[in-house]
């Protein structure tokens, strides 16, 4: 796990890096709207590395592209990305192309679609230390910059910009690549996909980025070379300083090399923990479900995997979107999307008790706080509000023939899955 390098005392040193408020994304097509994500509130302080996880298609890479600003057209995006203090979404083209690649770079999780096929790996890399940090006389010229770019670029880079160069090399070296000056001439089709993706990790980090967002790094590579990138990314945190925005299924990945965790679900965060008090004392259903779904090494027990799919909203949602496939759902589920309740490791959620035929209660409000105290753990779960009791639906997706209390209490054994 990574250490956080806070060590001014200034209150600008104190602010998150990367502040998210009550971010929405909603995507605008010709027959349907989709609310991708909805009202998520998230913070990276300096020289932490906070981790992303949930289901495809919970919202985790159009968050993160959100804070890029890399949408398409069709996206609607409302709330405040604060980064060091400014609000990038009040930013214009040019500002966010200063920013992009310098102070924020990003590894996208498909190495092979995110490198230019028809320029050598040593040129884009290269080219991005001309763009942002160009040695004297470097500087990436207008030719380069435009559409016809591609097709009349000169191929003696490692000649015309000889100290930009032996830094793309240098960085090559670094990440791992054998025969750095060899492989810096080479493209794209040449490399493997875990050398591919170091290319990438080599130009995302090439400007020493104050915030590396890594989504999903290591999805297609096998185990050693997934280690091999997990190491690279702890020492360019530890040389660099660098906050990590680390986005993955991988719930063992999450708790190797994260400090804390946000989990989303269907364009909600539902739960934000340090990582230890997550694996030891998950609150929210649908976190105990992930991990209850994750194999463990120990073996004897059976998978329990979540049914069901992640709902795709094309009206704006409203309640708990976990609702459909929660065993502990309930009236209040419905009603309102819960507020962040600050929860303990020792708080136990409320009873919740089928109410068999009975016609259903009118709408409410979520339950209020247990108190007024504060925790870096919160779910936004109303079985940690301050009610007694909860009931449940006439129809809900508890099991058959329950007509007492559902069990929610229970935070799934040996959660560790490495």
């Amino acid at each position: 796990m990574s250490q956080r390098h806070i060590e001014d005392t200034t209150d600008e040193s104190r602010a998150p890096l990367l502040d998210v408020s009550d971010l929405s994304v909603r995507f605008d097509g010709s027959d349907e709207q989709v609310y991708a994500v909805n009202g998520v509130d998230l913070s990276v302080e300096r020289g932490e590395t906070v981790g992303i996880v949930g289901e495809s298609g919970s919202g985790k890479s159009v968050t993160a592209l959100s804070v890029l600003k890399m949408l398409e057209d069709t996206a609607s995006v409302t709330g405040t990305v604060r980064f060091d203090g400014e609000d990038l979404l009040t930013l214009d083209d040019d500002a966010m192309r200063d920013l992009r690649g310098d102070r924020i770079s990003m590894i996208y999780q498909d190495p092979g679609s995110s490198l230019n096929p028809v320029l050598s790996t040593g040129d884009q890399v290269s080219e991005t230390i001309r763009t942002h940090r160009p040695p004297a006389g470097e500087g990436v010229s207008w030719l380069e910059r435009s559409v016809l770019g591609n097709l009349f670029r000169s191929k003696d880079s490692a000649i015309r910009h000889e100290q930009s160069w032996e830094q793309t090399v240098d960085l090559f070296e670094r990440v791992g690549i054998p025969l750095p000056e060899q492989r810096a001439l080479e493209y794209p089709h040449e490399f493997s996909g875990g050398m591919k993706q170091r290319a990438l990790i080599a130009m995302a980090i090439s400007c020493q980025p104050d915030l590396l967002i890594a989504d999903e790094p290591t999805t297609a590579l096998d185990v050693t070379i997934e280690a091999q990138i997990l190491d690279l990314l702890a020492e360019v945190q530890e040389t660099f300083g660098t906050s990590i925005l680390f986005i993955t299924h991988d719930m063992g990945v999450v708790r190797e090399v994260c400090d804390s965790v946000a989990v989303m679900y269907a364009g909600h965060l539902v739960e934000r923990a340090e990582t230890e008090a997550l694996f030891e004392s998950p609150k929210h259903p649908y976190t105990k479900a992930l991990l209850r779904s994750v194999p463990r090494l120990e073996g004897g027990t059976e998978l329990d995997p979540l049914p069901g799919q992640v709902p795709k909203f094309t009206e704006e949602p409203t309640g708990c979107p976990f609702a459909s496939r929660c065993e502990a759902v309930n009236d209040a589920c419905y009603d309102a999307f819960p507020p962040a309740y600050p929860v303990g490791p020792d708080d136990s959620p409320l009873s919740v008790r089928s109410r068999g035929a009975v016609a259903g209660d009118p709408v409410r409000d979520p339950p209020v706080r247990r108190s007024d105290r504060t925790y870096d753990h919160v779910a936004h779960c109303v079985l940690y509000g301050a009610d007694e009791t909860l009931t449940a639906p006439v129809e809900s997706p508890t099991v058959e023939g329950t007509d007492s209390q559902v069990s929610t209490s229970a935070a799934p054994e040996g959660s560790d899955s490495r």
